[in-house]
């Protein structure tokens, strides 16, 4: 399983190793988490540089999909370069979700139609005029397609994405490692009453 997280020039740090690290808790020789990037390199909205692991065309064909975000959403929208290749995102065969201004790419690539979705409250306009509902809450997700808004709304995207690919125990797991000491039963019981409703039903057992 590949999982690639989208990372921009201004990324935001919280948005896209926050998602980084709670994907990572998965320890499985199948279990890959990569930051793709356009170049090489890219910088984030305070300066920490970061190489490329995965490209932009890699990102395309990966199990699933973490739209980060950053302070140059709105330029990355406007790129040919880089919006040409995100067209080959397709959530009929990818897991696809969006953290925050990342709902922003998706909107403009045409795969919220019809979609709610959460994002941040500077991206909440840009998003509304993009044609898209947006939520008053921190998740949303329908079918393979999810959306998250807030920074520390990342790791139910992570929460979201490892239930749909490894099941609830190795989410509960990774959001357990990750969960403030003293809290964890209270954070954990918090995620799933976010992400729960948007998983799909177990199958029924055979009788």
């Amino acid at each position: 399983m590949h999982i690639a997280i989208l990372t921009f020039e201004g990324y935001n740090e919280l948005d896209s190793l926050i998602a980084l690290g709670v994907l990572n808790r998965v320890r499985t020789d199948d279990w890959r988490v990569t930051l793709a990037t356009p170049g090489r390199t890219v910088t984030s909205m305070n300066g920490v540089v970061v190489e490329q692991m995965s490209t932009l065309e890699e990102a395309c064909t990966a199990d699933a999909v973490v739209v980060g975000s950053g302070i140059a959403t709105r330029e990355v929208v406007e790129d040919p370069a880089i919006m040409n290749v995100l067209r080959g995102l397709d959530p009929a065969r990818q897991l696809i979700a969006a953290q925050c201004s990342g709902a922003l790419v998706l909107a403009r690539l045409g795969l919220l139609d019809g979609v709610p979705a959460c994002t941040d409250l500077t991206t909440r306009p840009w998003v509304v005029a993009a044609g898209v509902e947006v939520l008053d809450q921190p998740f949303y997700a329908k079918g393979n397609l999810a959306t998250a808004g807030g920074c520390l709304a990342s790791h139910y995207l992570a929460g979201w994405i490892i239930a749909r690919l490894r099941g609830s125990d190795a989410a509960e797991s990774a959001l357990h490692y990750v969960a403030p000491v003293g809290e964890k039963e209270e954070y954990i019981e918090r995620a799933w009453r976010n992400i729960t409703p948007y998983l799909p039903a177990p199958a029924p057992a055979l009788v």
